[in-house]
């Protein structure tokens, strides 16, 4: 009698054979993964590496994080202070980082931890990498418009809470380069010019860095200045 190597009409050969190739690729995806953390979802975040799939899920992760937010900046080499938590009822801050790290120098702004992450991230991958390709410049320092307002948005009483009320948003105005050229939003924006390219760029770059980015192209209230914030991504915009 022959017996029939056979289970739900697939030849068991052919299904030792599926489970095989299907393991050598796991580990093949898994050695990958470990060799490119920034594709990784479950590493540890590191600011320094690349841009990649799963870097924008793991930085907008850390608003409910701060004590990890903190491991993330120390593990990337972040030069921060952590300050003391401020306020009260919808204007309490919890997390409060001032970033060291130039271009913010000593008119760094005090923020959430997850902004300063993002802005840290931001500046490496996106802000520098570009002055020097479309400008011919590094960046100096950067101008911005500060990051806490205990207020609603647009300051209208029967609006949501501005991420501003938390310290949990940076509105950047423009950039001085070393070569003393500034590039500035409401200037800028505006055409084709280099400053423009610039500034497209960097707001396009600065979507993978913070769940909210609102530009001039948003509305006549954001055309002097980028609003950067770490708000949920469910509820983002990238305009």
């Amino acid at each position: 009698m022959r017996i029939s190597r056979t289970i739900g009409g697939f030849r068991l050969d052919r299904i030792l054979l599926g489970l095989l190739l299907a393991g050598c690729v796991a580990l093949a995806g898994r050695a990958w993964l470990e060799d490119h953390p920034e594709h990784n979802p479950w590493s540890p975040l590191d600011l320094a590496d690349p841009p990649g799939w799963a870097t924008s899920r793991k930085l907008t992760a850390l608003r409910d994080d701060p004590a990890e937010c903190r491991a993330v900046l120390e593990r990337s080499g972040v030069e921060f202070a952590q300050l003391e938590p401020a306020g009260e009822g919808e204007c309490r801050r919890e997390s409060r980082v001032r970033l060291a790290n130039r271009p913010l120098g000593a008119d760094a702004p005090i923020a959430s931890c997850a902004v300063t992450a993002g802005m840290a991230y931001w500046l490496r991958h996106s802000v520098e990498p570009a002055a020097r390709e479309l400008l011919g410049s590094p960046v100096n320092r950067v101008e911005h418009l500060g990051t806490f307002s205990c207020r609603r948005m647009y300051n209208r009483e029967d609006a949501p809470w501005s991420e501003h009320a938390t310290g949990n948003a940076i509105d950047i105005a423009g950039f001085v380069l070393e070569d003393g050229r500034r590039i500035s939003v409401l200037r800028d924006w505006p055409g084709d010019g280099q400053g423009s390219l610039f500034l497209h760029r960097v707001r396009d770059d600065a979507c993978n860095a913070f769940g909210t980015v609102l530009s001039p192209e948003y509305n006549a209230a954001h055309a002097d200045h980028l609003h950067l914030d770490q708000q949920g991504r469910a509820w983002g915009v990238c305009r």
